[in-house]
Parts: C-alpha cells; sequence; structure tokens
C-alpha cells in the first residue's frame, strides 16, 4: 500500500498530501478555514456572477476575481490569479450569487470594481512552488523580528504571507504609534530577496489570525465570521450592569471584548421603560431606596434600609412610574412590606418544619415488615 504524508495548513485552510513516490496534492480542507461561509445558494444561478468568484489566501486574506479564461471553476479548486507583480495561489471560496452579497456586504460596486483576473487551474509546477514559499513564512518572520529588534523600531511582525510565486511577501505588524520603516523595507528585500510590502493590522485582527477558544467555549468570532470590527466602550459594560473589571470584560487580544455589544442595543431599548429614581421614594411607613433594577424584566428592587440589601421588596417599572407622580405630587404612597401570612408563607417560600413526626419512619418500617410476615408465613390463626 502507498504510503502518504498528509500535513494540515489551518492558517490557510489547506490540505497538503505527499505520496512516497513525491507526487504533491492540495485540497481544501473546511474544518479550519478562519472566516468561512457557508453557500445558502449554492442551488441558484446568475448569469451576472457566472464568472465572479471568491478567492481566499492565508488567513483572513480574501479578494473578488474574474474568470478571464474557459475553465470551468467550482468551490473548492486551487487557482493561479493576478497579482500586482507575478500571479498568486488562492482557493476559490465562493461561486454564485452569494459573491455579489459578499461584495454589497463589504461596500464594493460590482459594476465600478476592477477585477483582477483568473488565469488558470494551479499546475503542479504552480503547487510545489507554493508549497517552497510556505515552508520559508516561518523562519522568515522570526528572522524579521530579530531585524526590527535590531534597529529599535516600536513595532511587532506578527505574520508574514508569501506569495504564489515566492516572489513577494506581506509582513503584517502591529504598532501603536507610526512607524518610519523605509529602511527596515531594505533591509528586508537585501536578507530575503522578495518584494516587500508592510501591512498594519489591529491587536483584534491578531487574534483572529492566531484563533482560539473564547471563555463561552467556542471559537472566537473575530476569527470565525467577523471581518468589521467596531470599537467597544466601557459605556457598553455600564448600560448592561457588568463589573468593570478588565480581567473579565478584556478578551484574548487584551481588548474589550467584541460581544460586549451584542445586546447592548436590547437593554437600551429595555432602558427606555426604566423610571430614573434619583432620590428616596417617600411611604407612609418611611422612605424606600432603590438597590438594583432588572432592566430586561422591568423589575426594580428597593429597601427601607439605605445602602443595604436586605430585605428587598420588588417592583414593577409600571407602578414606579406612579410612585414617583405621586410623590411630585406631595403625596405618600402605600407601604411596600407586606403583612406576613399566618400559615408561615412569606416571599414564595414555606417552611416544612412540624408538619409530620419525626417518627413516621419508624411506623412505615413496621407496616412493611408486617407485610413480608404476612407473605411469607400466611395468616396467624387466633
Amino acid at each position: 500500500m502507498e504510503e502518504k504524508n498528509i500535513q494540515h495548513d489551518c492558517s490557510r485552510g489547506c490540505q497538503v498530501e505527499r505520496s512516497h513516490m513525491g507526487d504533491l496534492h492540495c485540497t481544501m480542507d473546511y474544518s479550519c478555514c478562519k472566516l468561512a461561509t457557508y453557500d445558502w445558494m449554492e442551488e441558484f444561478r446568475d448569469i451576472q456572477c457566472d464568472n465572479l468568484f471568491e478567492v481566499r489566501f492565508k488567513n483572513t486574506h480574501k479578494g473578488f476575481f474574474k474568470n478571464a479564461s474557459d475553465t470551468v471553476l467550482k468551490t473548492g479548486d486551487i487557482v493561479a490569479v493576478e497579482a500586482t507583480t507575478g500571479h498568486d495561489i488562492g482557493f476559490i471560496n465562493l461561486a454564485g450569487p452569494l459573491v455579489l452579497k459578499q461584495m454589497k456586504r463589504h461596500k464594493i460596486n460590482p459594476e465600478t470594481y476592477e477585477f483582477k483576473k483568473i488565469y488558470r487551474k494551479a499546475k503542479l509546477l504552480d503547487l510545489e512552488k507554493w508549497q517552497e514559499a510556505i515552508a520559508r513564512e516561518h523562519q522568515v518572520m522570526i528572522r524579521a523580528r530579530q531585524i526590527a529588534s535590531a534597529e529599535g523600531l516600536q513595532m511587532k511582525i506578527g505574520d508574514v504571507e508569501f506569495q504564489g510565486d515566492g516572489t513577494k511577501a506581506i509582513f503584517y505588524y502591529i504598532a501603536d504609534e507610526r512607524v518610519d520603516f523605509r529602511r527596515l523595507i531594505k533591509l528586508f528585500a537585501s536578507e530575503f530577496c522578495i518584494r516587500i510590502e508592510m501591512r498594519q493590522f489591529g491587536a483584534r485582527q491578531e487574534a483572529g489570525l492566531i484563533g482560539g477558544q473564547g471563555v463561552c467555549g467556542q471559537e472566537l468570532c473575530c476569527s470565525r465570521w467577523m471581518a468589521d470590527f467596531t470599537s467597544v466602550t466601557t459605556q457598553a459594560a455600564r448600560i448592561q450592569d457588568l463589573s468593570l473589571n478588565p480581567q473579565k470584560l478584556a478578551g484574548q487580544c487584551s481588548k474589550l471584548k467584541c460581544c460586549i455589544d451584542y445586546e447592548t442595543p436590547v437593554y437600551m431599548n429595555a432602558q427606555k421603560d426604566i423610571p430614573a429614581v434619583n432620590q428616596p421614594i417617600e411611604t407612609e411607613d418611611g422612605p424606600v431606596y432603590l438597590v438594583k433594577t432588572d432592566v430586561l424584566k422591568g423589575t426594580m428592587w428597593f429597601s427601607y434600609e439605605q445602602n443595604s440589601m436586605t430585605n428587598m421588596i420588588p417592583v414593577q417599572a409600571v407602578r414606579v412610574k406612579e410612585m414617583i407622580r405621586d410623590n411630585s405630587q406631595g403625596k405618600k404612597v402605600p407601604p411596600l412590606r407586606e403583612k406576613p401570612k399566618n400559615n408561615g408563607e412569606q416571599n414564595g417560600f414555606r417552611s416544612a418544619a412540624g408538619e409530620e413526626s419525626i417518627t413516621r419512619f419508624d411506623n412505615r418500617t413496621k407496616n412493611k415488615r408486617r407485610k413480608n410476615n404476612l407473605k411469607k408465613n400466611g395468616p396467624q390463626k387466633q
């Protein structure tokens, strides 16, 4: 049986098989594609987008291309596409009407957009050069970090992506301030003998490139489906009454978690029905103080003791509005305390103490033994 050496390149969503005879075979591995898209319009066809394809490269790097040849292409094919200089190698990620939906999502007009061309399906020679370039990426990244550190630049080389023909590489870097890397590009070009492109990205994009699992147990949103990042502020956490603990609010990128913004609009709509309580509410048996608010349920909890969470009384927000209106008219509202019930029930809880005797189990045991004796010995004669 022919032995095969299988490698998984999760940064590109690629599975590489090399047989014992040296034959190379590359396929798209859908299980580890970052920002993978499910084609729910696969069965639909549109003449306008028959030759339009979305091609994915390393990590979250994607682009829209047009088929310039008569070759029949489908999702998962490895193709050679047009680049600024030379050609690049990538996988066809989407085909059909969903490509137009993706372009609309990224605010790209297909009528004015200049599509680059898909030359052909990748040949064996193209795949060999592609794999040779990929094999250089890690060592080039380590050496690039050493050169940048020696130059004293306040930047971090996060990743390196080689072009399919191996003549160009994209260096992804992170920097808090503007960096003058004109000299650095010359050093990189002389060291690696390739064309250099510097591309800056943020901490959230870096977390998406690296990947991982969040505290929810699922894959990171930035690595799974998020392509556009919005700024997250602590105001969103305050709206949801979250604890302002940096260790709990920060994600793996050391920034505020993107998921904090998910439920913020729901809380903002719910807070419109919650009245603002700026002072104690006067009742007939004394003032009551607002302790906490359950925004989604529309319940506000009050206590007769200031700054205390003991003996809290729940009041609906609609009733609180009426109480504030009565106080503004100089009226005191009825007391919030309820008289305790005679059967010992209070606040929905009931005490079971003293209901049954502690010797009730003894009586059941005696009855059980008596029945067993009757089954074995039968009824005794008097």
